[in-house]
């Protein structure tokens, strides 16, 4: 029988999560997934849940709607497909394969880490992840992680930059290692972390005890410097990869969709050749290899199924959790007007500029943003360069939010007039 997900963990496949629209599976994956073996994963999340399928932030797969019965179905299912799945520690890499762009092949290192973690039988808190960012286009800057390995160049050759605890721009700098150390460099972090229990992680152990421990650990006689700010990644549209072939990213509108929808566009991207699919950061899908003429019909079809295929498109600047009725903590229909409020941006790529949250968990986005709109008993609430967790400044009726959203793209020196 399947495990019932436990606050504080993380809904995995066989621990899934109960949500108001039933039960919620979390599937982290280790890699492209043949696209045979995708079609036979919306067909069984189609049969064994509700249909909607969701692309996380941090490009984890969710299905919805599994009941206690079908979830044990849904996971055989899952089992008997050739999708390599991260089962324990979340070790993450570069979402795009044969990128020309990167320095090392991330997956492959990636690969062995899980392999050696494995082996170790690391017992780790269910949030610790690993990022393992090989230096390419669509790198892993946004994502937070216990560990974080990022390959760069130096005088020297290519070395990895391990960093501990934070998205690239708040990590700490622990140390820089040669490829062939990586492994035994990560297993030393994530050992110690291990060591001082189930529920450690790496920014409580250097609160409470410093990164001392982490240099005696990793023996590092080489230590990290912060590294610059790289452009944002942009998972959508078409990018190059080795051997003169293309991949297409496209977004989900809010991270999900239907099953029907999507196995409608990965029907189209099989007859024009793509082999395989992967969800990204930033509730995207990665399907290729393609031509670049393929690349156009590809980009089309999913404009007209509803997926995101410009990167200034609106919805792009809104994140919002499902909300009411799916989600038994939701206080409105956060997806149904975040698609509203939407029509009321303007096309940018300045990032995010709306946050609706269903309620004060801030589950789709823990962060500030410029406009964040979140449900609670006395109406919508309204806080300005904050997150959904802090007291809203005013409540105010869902009819009346067009009006808060126009003024929150006023610019600056308009709005303090």
């Amino acid at each position: 029988m399947t495990a019932l997900h436990i606050r504080g963990d993380c809904p995995r496949l066989a621990e899934p999560m109960q949500t108001g629209d039933g039960l919620l599976a979390r599937l982290v994956t280790a890699g492209p997934i043949p696209i045979d073996a995708f079609a036979a994963f919306r067909a069984a999340a189609q049969k064994h849940g509700n249909g909607i399928l969701e692309i996380s932030a941090r490009g984890n797969l969710q299905v919805r709607g599994l009941t206690p019965d079908s979830a044990p179905l849904f996971a055989s299912a899952v089992a008997e497909l050739d999708i390599e799945l991260c089962d324990s520690v979340p070790v993450i890499s570069s979402p795009l394969p044969n990128d020309p762009t990167a320095l090392i092949d991330g997956d492959a290192l990636a690969s062995a880490l899980r392999r050696a973690i494995a082996a170790r039988g690391l017992v780790l808190a269910p949030k610790v992840s690993v990022i393992v960012d090989g230096g390419g286009r669509l790198h892993l800057d946004a994502l937070t992680a216990d560990l974080r390995l990022r390959a760069i160049e130096t005088e020297e050759g290519i070395k990895l930059h391990v960093a501990l605890a934070g998205d690239a721009a708040s990590a700490t700098p622990l140390r820089f290692v040669a490829p062939q150390e990586a492994i035994n460099a990560a297993i030393s972090v994530l050992a110690l972390i291990a060591s001082r229990g189930a529920a450690a992680r790496a920014a409580d152990l250097l609160q409470s005890e410093g990164i001392g421990i982490f240099r005696a650990a990793a023996r590092s006689r080489l230590e990290a410097v912060p590294l610059p700010k790289r452009p944002r990644a942009e998972p959508i549209g078409l990018h190059r990869l080795r051997g003169g072939q293309c991949a297409i990213g496209v977004a989900l509108a809010f991270g999900h969709a239907s099953a029907g929808d999507l196995m409608a566009f990965a029907r189209v991207a099989r007859i024009n050749g793509a082999t395989w699919v992967r969800p990204a950061p930033g509730r995207a899908l990665l399907l290729g290899p393609i031509d670049e003429m393929a690349g156009f019909v590809l980009a089309t079809a999913a404009d007209d199924l509803g997926f995101v295929v410009d990167a200034r498109d609106q919805r792009r600047r809104i994140v919002a959790c499902p909300g009411a009725p799916s989600c038994a903590s939701g206080l409105m229909e956060a997806r149904r007007l975040a698609a509203r409020l939407a029509e009321h941006l303007p096309p940018s790529r300045d990032g995010i500029a709306v946050h609706v949250s269903g309620c004060a968990k801030a589950c789709a986005h823990p962060g500030a943003a410029p406009l964040t709109i979140v449900g609670t008993g006395q109406g919508c609430g309204i806080v300005r360069n904050g997150s959904a967790r802090a007291t809203p400044q005013r409540y105010v009726d869902p009819a009346d939010l067009i009006a808060q959203v126009r003024y929150a793209q006023q610019p600056r020196e308009t709005v303090d007039a």
